[in-house]
């Protein structure tokens, strides 16, 4: 009697919660926020998607391009705990682009050897266009065929609405769809390194002791622990985002926030709407979490 109480009293949780635009997905009833513009997914591990938001078009990701970008380099040079990896010196193009206001850059100096691990923090916490394309020149001589890589990897994972065009970001027509994009989360969250760099606060170029702070804001709340911002005129705001609640991971992807403003504005409009949505996604988990340990309760899970 009592298991047949929780299971109903579950039910109507679930069914009791409304939801926003055009949603599809294998969770019913989890309350999100979704955004009014743009496109959204998301995922919670071990229980299944409660859907994606938007139009599923191909449209510009900005600096989430990283992402991949940092997955390549580690596949294709993996890194342990605590092991720094080889020193990649930096060249004359990436500091001149340093100091290009037009662009996001990390303030290296020409003949620097960085080792690759802090080069990966340089690139994903202040969101360092001038390293990505510097690791790209590094791992395979240019960054035309860096993104040969790429796109080949996006093939891989499935990823059939992502173009690759450059390593940063930076270009307009690297375009993608929420979907693509939390298929690539759910693989570049499972190596260790990658964890650690998205979940960083802020990095330094060694020898200067100016903090760079990280881009995603949303670090330690509602359990975010990365992944990455990205932000332009034509893309708007972009964020790929993980959390951690009652040891489930919760990945998502928001993208097109308020395009055709400004980088700054727009990015602060994806933040918003990361920040919500993470949070729905932590108070949906921690109600189910304690219908769970109920006596009696059972709750099984959909994928």
């Amino acid at each position: 009697m009592r298991r047949s109480l929780m299971f109903l009293l579950l039910a109507s949780a679930l069914s009791g919660c409304g939801a926003m635009p055009p949603v599809s997905g294998a969770i019913s009833g989890m309350p999100l926020p979704w955004p009014p513009e743009g496109q959204a997914a998301v995922e919670v591990e071990g229980i299944g998607s409660p859907g994606v938001s938007g139009e599923p078009n191909p449209v510009p990701i900005a600096s989430v391009t990283k992402v991949m970008t940092a997955y390549v380099i580690l596949r294709r040079h993996p890194l342990r705990p605590g092991d720094d990896g080889p020193l990649i010196e930096v060249d004359r193009t990436a500091a001149d682009e340093s100091s290009m206001p037009q662009e996001s850059t990390a303030p290296v100096r020409e003949g620097q050897q960085i080792p690759l691990r802090r080069m990966l923090e340089l690139m994903m916490v202040p969101s360092g266009n001038n390293v990505a394309r510097l690791l790209a020149r590094w791992d395979a001589g240019s960054q035309e065929r860096f993104v040969e890589r790429m796109n080949a990897t996006a093939h891989r994972l499935g990823m059939s609405d992502t173009r690759y065009t450059g390593a940063s970001g930076n270009e307009d027509s690297t375009v993608s769809i929420a979907a693509d994009q939390l298929k690539l989360a759910k693989e570049a969250m499972r190596d260790p390194i990658f964890r650690e760099v998205v979940a960083q606060a802020d990095t330094a170029v060694p020898g200067d002791a100016r903090k760079l702070p990280n881009t995603n804001t949303l670090l330690n709340r509602h359990g975010v622990i990365g992944i990455k911002t990205g932000s332009g005129t034509a893309a708007g705001g972009n964020l790929m985002w993980a959390s951690r609640v009652r040891g489930r991971l919760v990945l998502g992807v928001i993208l097109g926030q308020a395009a055709g403003t400004n980088p700054v504005a727009a990015k602060a409009a994806a933040l918003k709407v990361g920040g919500k949505m993470s949070a729905a996604v932590e108070q949906w988990l921690l109600r189910q979490a304690a219908l769970v340990s109920a006596p009696g309760s059972t709750w099984t899970s959909t994928r």
